[in-house]
């Protein structure tokens, strides 16, 4: 695996691609395209219709809230004009502010679908914790001054796993048709100043990793105890439950896919969390039928 792909300039992409989106979510309503605010959305399809020449919409592997960065959102386009990988990258790039960047982009088969194809998705919540306010990270981390236990954090993290009703951690405002989320691992960590959650699911709730953290912040204080994210996923009740963490602490990391695919391989973000040497695709799924759902047979190029 290689940071260093040269990209094609030869070659027209054409039908459906698939691409690598990072951003900085600070200045953004979230992903999603609103006509009110400025979403990441909006301004990666206006980069998008300029290299084509004519308009482009864009599906993503799922939304982020307001605040919220993403190191690996994947989304696929129909190309409606032919251009090169390196005219896709470098050109949108060229068309795009400083903080939302394309990584890569691949053809794809036309049944390939972002959102609906992901087997999973992965995020990492990230607290510097220590006494004085964080300057260099302060767009990407949550500030956190009082000491935390991570290992009382992360022992409370476990009643998560597994398939359950998330009622308690979902917002007021969540338009999801049902509460019941399937969480792969949740783990917690220190590394030096910084705690980090790193949480892997099917799919979440609006604001649920948020939630949770909230919650495991409390139990880091030493406030709650190891039982605490038990007793609030059993209540099922969001207006009983802990406050909500601060967007920008969070990062949307992975998506992952089946390998038949064929999408790039790369280290998992933010690169805060370089250290760590852990790259996509890099644990087992659990096996569910929702992932043996969607693995179905894709077709590979070629």
């Amino acid at each position: 695996m290689t940071l260093f792909r040269p990209l094609d300039d030869r070659h027209p992409l054409s039908g459906r691609l698939a691409m690598g989106v990072e951003y900085d979510g600070s200045a953004y309503c979230g992903w999603q395209r609103l006509k009110h605010a400025p979403s990441v959305q909006a301004e990666l399809e206006r980069a998008l219709s300029k290299v084509a020449s004519l308009p482009v919409k864009v599906h993503a592997s799922g939304r982020t809230d307001t605040g919220v960065h993403a190191t690996r959102q994947i989304v696929h386009f129909d190309a409606p004009a032919p251009r090169s990988q390196k005219a896709w990258v470098f050109g949108v790039n060229a068309n795009l502010a400083r903080d939302i960047a394309v990584r890569w982009v691949r053809e794809v088969p036309d049944d390939f679908h972002a959102r609906f194809k992901a087997l999973a998705r992965r995020y990492r919540y990230v607290i510097l914790n220590q006494p004085s306010r964080p300057v260099l990270e302060r767009a990407n981390v949550t500030w956190c001054r009082d000491p935390l236990d991570a290992g009382a954090m992360h022992r409370a993290a476990q009643a998560l796993v597994g398939e359950h009703d998330f009622s308690s951690f979902r917002a007021a405002g969540c338009q999801s048709k049902t509460p019941w989320r399937h969480l792969h691992f949740i783990e917690v960590h220190r590394h030096g100043p910084l705690v980090v959650i790193d949480v892997q699911g099917n799919a979440f709730l609006h604001h649920m990793i948020r939630n949770i953290v909230g919650a495991l912040v409390s139990v880091g204080r030493g406030e709650r105890g190891d039982d605490y994210l038990a007793e609030l996923l059993a209540l099922k009740d969001r207006t009983l439950a802990d406050v909500t963490a601060p967007a920008c602490g969070l990062h949307f990391v992975d998506s992952l896919y089946d390998e038949a695919w064929g999408l790039p391989q790369e280290p998992l973000g933010p690169n805060l969390l370089a250290f760590l040497g852990e790259w996509t695709g890099g644990r087992e799924l659990p096996d569910c039928p929702m992932v043996e759902f969607r693995r179905g047979e894709p077709r590979v190029l070629g």
